[in-house]
């Protein structure tokens, strides 16, 4: 995906490798997680993305985006995370 395509602070999902994963252009850096929430396999795409703050619209668990980890309940488990560079303006994602 270009990077033009994905504004700072918004998020989009793609399917990689066979996977529905979120990216998530912080401003800062671009990162990759899986697309569906742990804790009710909610979709994150419907959800909102504040710093690296990523928070699931249907319970309000949160995620922090940069490692997938678990910043506010309900969810316990992490989000799988991914690698990510932009190289000559382009989006690649390590699946």
């Amino acid at each position: 995906m270009p990077l033009a395509e994905l504004r700072s602070g918004h998020t989009r999902s793609a399917e990689v490798g066979g996977q529905e994963i979120l990216l998530c252009n912080t401003g800062s850096a671009v990162h990759a997680v899986a697309g569906l929430c742990t804790h009710a396999v909610a979709r994150l795409d419907e959800g909102r993305l504040r710093g690296h703050r990523l928070t699931c619209l249907l319970h309000g668990a949160s995620f922090d985006v940069r490692s997938g980890a678990v910043l506010g309940g309900p969810a316990c488990e992490p989000l799988r995370s991914y690698p990510t560079r932009v190289a000559d303006g382009y989006i690649e994602v390590q699946a």
